[in-house]
């Protein structure tokens, strides 16, 4: 059975379809990505799938049970995620803090202060912000930040991740350390949905990828499929789709 399962979801804003009849399965510990020109609709779906959006029509399915329009502090005690395109971390709290709030809340039920310390410092040693642990989040860089928002969702003990650019605005190096993180995460036996515009991140991680525009699924295969589909290549990723699937980001 898939992790989850989402069918004919459909997201309007007045008259507008941002998202229509996108239906899809993401198999267990899978890296899924979605790619698609601003305004296709990812991140549209992905607030459908984790409950901050309600949607028009449709269904979600996690682990075969309905859970289409729930909220979200529901889905994160059930073992659904995510990050944020744009990072907002409690900045007048420390790197450490941040995340043991997130281990209050998560699937474990961490209660004791000590205990979700202990926890917030692990996830801490996991993402490379151990050293960072006692320093404001408002003042670590952006890359810590990014790092910092995956560290939050993971302190939450998530069986599906649900990453919104997680490489946004990083340079070559922090994107190809994240996506070693993200691989890492997925052997540790997480499940991991993933939009980013980097096209390149997106074919160098992911099991499958689904192409969406102007809301609607244009294609969905691996990502060496997705890269050669001539569909895809007229719609979105012009002559670079032909290149290979690499670990090397430019």
């Amino acid at each position: 059975m898939p992790i989850l399962e989402v069918e004919k979801l459909t997201k309007y804003f007045g008259g507008l379809a941002a998202v229509k009849d996108v239906s899809f399965a993401v198999p267990e510990q899978h890296i899924y990505g979605f790619i698609g020109p601003n305004g296709a609709g990812k991140t549209t779906l992905f607030s459908m799938i984790a409950g901050a959006l309600q949607p028009s029509a449709g269904r979600v399915r996690s682990r075969g049970k309905d859970v289409t329009g729930s909220r979200p502090f529901n889905l994160v005690k059930s073992g659904i995620a995510r990050t944020h395109q744009v990072v907002r971390p409690f900045r007048a709290m420390t790197v450490l803090e941040n995340v043991q709030l997130a281990a209050h809340f998560g699937r474990r039920n961490i209660a004791g202060v000590k205990a979700a310390r202990e926890h917030a410092m692990q996830v801490l040693a996991w993402v490379g912000l151990g050293h960072l642990a006692d320093t404001l989040a408002a003042n670590i860089s952006l890359g810590d930040q990014k790092r910092l928002e995956l560290a939050r969702a993971l302190a939450t003990d998530p069986e599906l991740l649900l990453c919104d650019e997680i490489c946004g605005g990083l340079t070559r190096k922090e994107t190809c350390a994240m996506l070693d993180l993200l691989e890492r995460t997925r052997q540790q036996g997480t499940t991991i949905m993933y939009v980013e515009h980097d096209v390149k991140a997106i074919m160098a991680v992911c099991d499958r990828v689904m192409v969406l525009n102007y809301g609607q699924k244009l294609a969905e295969g691996k990502p060496e499929e997705i890269q050669n589909d001539p569909a895809v290549i007229e719609a979105y990723l012009g002559k670079a789709g032909s290149r290979k699937k690499g670990r090397t980001v430019a």
